[in-house]
């Protein structure tokens, strides 16, 4: 009789999973991917940084978000901005490894220590973009760099320690019928609404802007001027591996149907996933390096009703 695969693993010395471990992940592609990843998010960082540094503090603006959070604070206890950006990622991280798992906690890792530190790389150089306070300006121009900043960071398939971490908390434990994005939006309105007991209307209102430009520009970075929802249909030879990471990994549902390959005559197994833009992203890069000759065309949706799906009830006009 043969073992299945769990009881193999569970055969294996701690010291031959630790050598299997390193030969299946410190391969040439995983390395130049990597390297990839670490260029593009230092280059994402340092928009952001210049944004908040530059611009935004100058300026005397704030944003959603983390960032939102610490401008907030920075006014009633006067440390270095990239000091309280620390301290806020690590409590998030640590509630995200209580609450999430530590496999969430790899998805916000690298930019809760990197983009600090390029934070305070930035800090030091203290240099003002604007020659004079221009508020309107400021505001548009931190709405497009931070936009450009996230639309990077989603490409690559990372994520910040922030409002979409403490969404997912509050979705699993606390309001599981409400969709994730609106929980984000609603964590962003309440900072941004908080502002304005600590700075004033005007500040707010600046902010809003700010976040209405971000989010569209983040679009645009990832798929240009199209909707928030994609359709993904895929035909691949690893199909009970896709199916796992894209229910486990990316918490999506998917569905299949038989298709006939004429020129062949062979049938084969065709898997449709709806998702945002950022989840296909994952999921084309997944594809990429476990099976690069998979078959994948992607639609954009303008929206999707379904009941419990993770989208637009259909019993809800808006």
């Amino acid at each position: 009789m043969f073992k299945d695969r769990k009881e193999e693993k569970s055969d294996l010395s701690l010291k031959e999973r630790f050598r299997e471990w390193r030969t299946n992940t410190f391969t040439k592609e995983n390395t130049k991917l990597f390297t990839a990843d670490i260029i593009w998010l230092l280059i994402a960082c340092s928009i952001s940084s210049f944004a908040v540094v530059s611009v935004m503090i100058p300026n005397g603006l704030m944003t959603g978000g983390i960032t939102g959070i610490v401008r907030i604070l920075q006014k009633f206890i006067h440390i270095d901005f990239a000091l309280f950006f620390y301290i806020g990622s690590g409590i998030i991280i640590l509630l995200v490894a209580v609450f999430l798992g530590f496999r969430e906690v790899r998805k916000i890792l690298l930019l809760s220590v990197m983009y600090p530190t390029v934070l305070a790389v930035f800090e030091q150089i203290d240099f003002s973009l604007l020659s004079e306070k221009d508020l309107i300006l400021a505001a548009i121009l931190c709405g497009v760099l931070m936009g450009v900043t996230s639309g990077i960071v989603f490409w690559r398939g990372y994520t910040f320690a922030g409002n979409d971490a403490i969404g997912k908390i509050l979705k699993k434990y606390f309001f599981p019928q409400i969709s994730l994005s609106k929980l984000m939006l609603g964590l962003d309105a309440i900072i941004i609404i908080s502002s304005v007991f600590v700075y004033d209307r005007n500040i707010a209102l600046y902010a809003l802007v700010s976040q209405v430009i971000t989010t569209r520009v983040i679009d645009m970075v990832l798929y240009g001027f199209e909707t928030k929802i994609v359709q993904m249909e895929i035909i691949t030879g690893k199909e009970d591996e896709l199916k796992d990471y894209v229910i486990n990994e990316i918490e999506r549902g998917l569905s299949s149907t038989e298709v006939c390959g004429e020129y062949t005559g062979k049938m084969y197994k065709k898997m449709i996933v709806l998702c945002s833009p950022r989840e296909s992203v994952l999921v084309r890069r997944f594809l990429a390096k476990n099976d690069p000759g998979a078959f994948v065309t992607l639609m954009r949706v303008d929206t999707v009703w379904g009941t419990g799906s993770g989208f637009k009830d259909i019993d809800k006009e808006n």
